[in-house]
């Protein structure tokens, strides 16, 4: 049996998914997070049972990538699978367009009221009985973030699996003729309508494009003409397109039933919370406060990552010391263990004096209700760069790691705002490129001078979009974004979340580290260094301005980014950088690894994505630009 959990975005389905498979997949309070779909093992009446997480749809008409995979899914073969539809209660009407989509599917369900308190306190009372009754299923109210409801829930759902409880077929005078005729003609049993045939007929009618490449491929021309003479016919007698028909009957049948099953009371006195976006959504006050909260999250990761930084980079010296001492320097053995420990050891200096905190935050920004109030004070921003709104959101979480920024850039229904969003994605200093920004601009220069160089990196990001956007012109759509409800994250949610994305971080990441830190021990043994070091020169030195000996460094930062700064240290001799290297040579430093050629798991994530060719394209054009601005900041330093 296959539990499938469909519904739109910010419905709890996600939340629900995790609190009883066991936080497999992560959860958000932002449309469009999911694009893959989650699946996880539940063992109910005593057998295995598999839950899928569909993403977020609002409909059963693919628009985007994510809307697709939830039709693929639901549209295959499997005789033993319940889907549990969940619905936002607070906003029953909108939500109930989607359950009676789903009923056209005659697939065993089962409804969920989700969030039964949020419609409480807008004084809605919503007869559950009266509900399944007019849609032949069982409804069951669940308040998700706090597990009430979700045994019953499961429970009913197993049950509905056993019996093979399928909906009931609502009808409506206007199109039901037209949908039976159609019905017909795509296959009839033994004289009745087929129900398997229905939904396929709607869509049809609804002129979706992936069905009817679908069923074109099984029809004859001769059934396929009498489709289209159907509708065009009611087109012609009701003077609208056949989609706007459907939808419309649609929409008034789910207010029909709202009426029907719902009384509208006096709501509850109004919270904090409903008058927070007189604030966070102003249009003056509204961008001072996400300003004032980009500071500050900037601000707390800064003064956490240097309090805690030194005690990380002494520990290290030490046992580099006592390795010395044990092996002698000039042994295999030793450069091989100085490796090792050098990488694990700047592993967990970087997790957890930089990594945790801003995973914290972010994870709060997600699941509090806030990201998505970002997300629409940039949309004018975004759009005067000729973007989509929603292509803040892959920027947004680049500033936590570029991979997952890419993946992101997936609810990007344009190729071309795809591909300018990942080049600018790919230019947005993530938490390896902030442990160099912070360890050496904020540690050894100043606070402020670290936030300079994001402000910097916002405006150059900016200026390449609009470049890139005015080389490919094209209209980017309006945004049409579902604000989420402002709620207090659940810890354990948030422990949870940081967990999994520190996960990619210590199974990517880490054996890198150590294996990059390894192979330059043993360069060093070998005494290649001078040689790799005079090869680069010319770049380093004639272009940068640096020292040569950073050349080695530059080239296996592009391991990935936070080696560059534990390789620093190792190739000057000392963790004092400023008696080396001058606020000029510390500036332009930074300003190439911020900018220069993506990590290894990066380009692998452009290839996955894009292709080879677009990969190296953005590959190359990073380390140009990054080059040019690395000699720019520099001269600007010197002269100031």
């Amino acid at each position: 049996m296959e539990f499938i959990l469909v519904g739109q975005p910010n419905c709890g389905k996600s939340t629900i998914f995790n609190s009883i498979v066991g936080y497999k997949s992560l959860s958000s309070n932002f449309p469009g997070v999911t694009v893959k779909y989650s699946k996880g093992t539940i063992c109910q009446g005593n057998e295995k049972i598999d839950v899928i997480d569909l993403p977020g749809t609002y409909h059963l008409n693919p628009t985007d990538q994510a809307e697709l995979l939830a039709i693929k899914y639901l549209m295959k073969e499997n005789s033993e699978r319940v889907i549990i539809n969940i619905i936002d209660s607070s906003i029953l009407t909108r939500s109930l367009e989607l359950t009676l989509q789903l009923m056209e599917l005659n697939l065993p369900m089962v409804v969920c009221l989700n969030m039964i308190d949020e419609a409480h306190r807008k004084g809605v009372k919503i007869y559950s009985d009266k509900l399944s009754d007019i849609l032949g299923v069982p409804v069951v109210e669940t308040v998700g973030n706090r597990g009430k409801g979700i045994y019953d829930l499961f429970d009913m759902a197993y049950k509905v699996g056993k019996v093979n409880i399928a909906p009931k077929v609502i009808k409506d005078n206007n199109v039901q003729d037209l949908i039976e005729n159609i019905t017909e003609i795509l296959g009839t049993s033994n004289g009745k309508i087929d129900k398997s045939h229905r939904f396929e007929a709607i869509k049809l009618i609804e002129k979706n494009s992936y069905f009817i490449e679908k069923i074109s491929k099984r029809l004859d021309k001769k059934n396929l003409d009498k489709i289209n003479k159907i509708i065009s016919t009611i087109e012609k007698t009701q003077n609208n397109s056949s989609d706007v028909i459907i939808s419309e009957v649609r929409h008034k049948m789910s207010f029909d039933i709202f009426e029907k099953v719902t009384e509208i009371g006096k709501p509850v006195k109004r919270d904090f919370r409903d008058k927070l976006d007189a604030v966070f959504m102003h249009p003056l006050f509204g961008y001072l406060t996400m300003g004032l909260f980009l500071y500050l999250i900037v601000f707390i990761i800064f003064g956490i990552g240097n309090l805690i930084e030194p005690f990380f980079v002494d520990n290290l010296t030490n046992l580099s010391d006592m390795l010395r001492l044990e092996f002698g320097e000039n042994t295999a053995a030793y450069h091989i263990l100085n490796g090792i420990i050098i990488g694990i050891g700047g592993a967990i200096g970087i997790v957890i004096p930089y990594l945790i905190p801003f995973f914290l935050i972010l994870s709060f920004l997600e699941d509090s209700g806030y990201l998505a109030r970002i997300a629409y004070l940039a949309d004018n921003l975004m759009h005067k760069l000729g973007l989509h709104g929603l292509s803040i959101v892959p920027l947004i979480f680049g500033y936590g790691c570029t991979v997952p920024g890419i993946l992101a850039a997936r609810i990007l229904k344009s190729p071309r705002d795809k591909f300018i969003t990942i080049v600018m994605t790919t230019l947005i200093p993530c938490s390896a490129k902030m442990v160099i920004i912070l360890g050496l601009i904020a540690f050894f220069i100043s606070v402020e001078a670290a936030i300079l160089i994001y402000v910097f990196n916002i405006i150059i990001v900016g200026i390449v979009g609009k470049i890139l956007s005015k080389i490919n012109p094209e209209v980017s759509p309006g945004l049409i974004l579902e604000m989420p409800k402002y709620q207090l994250p659940s810890l354990k949610a948030i422990l949870v979340k940081i967990w999994f994305r520190l996960k990619e971080f210590i199974l990517i990441a880490l054996p890198l580290l150590v294996v990059g830190s390894v192979i330059l021990e043993l360069v060093k043994y070998f005494d290649w260094i001078d040689g790799i070091n005079s090869f680069l020169a010319p770049f380093t030195s004639v272009v940068l301005g640096l020292p040569k000996e950073i050349g080695i460094v530059l080239l296996f930062g592009i391991l990935r980014k936070e080696l560059a700064l534990l390789l620093l240290f190792s190739a000057i001799g000392t963790q004092d950088v400023p008696s080396v290297l001058s606020v000029a040579q510390i500036f332009s430093f930074t300003i190439f690894v911020t900018f220069y050629i993506p990590c290894l798991a990066t380009i692998a994530t452009m290839i996955k994505e894009l292709n080879l060719k677009y990969a190296i394209l953005i590959t190359v054009l990073n380390t140009v630009l990054a080059a040019v601005l690395a000699v720019l900041v520099r001269f600007a330093v010197m002269v100031v």
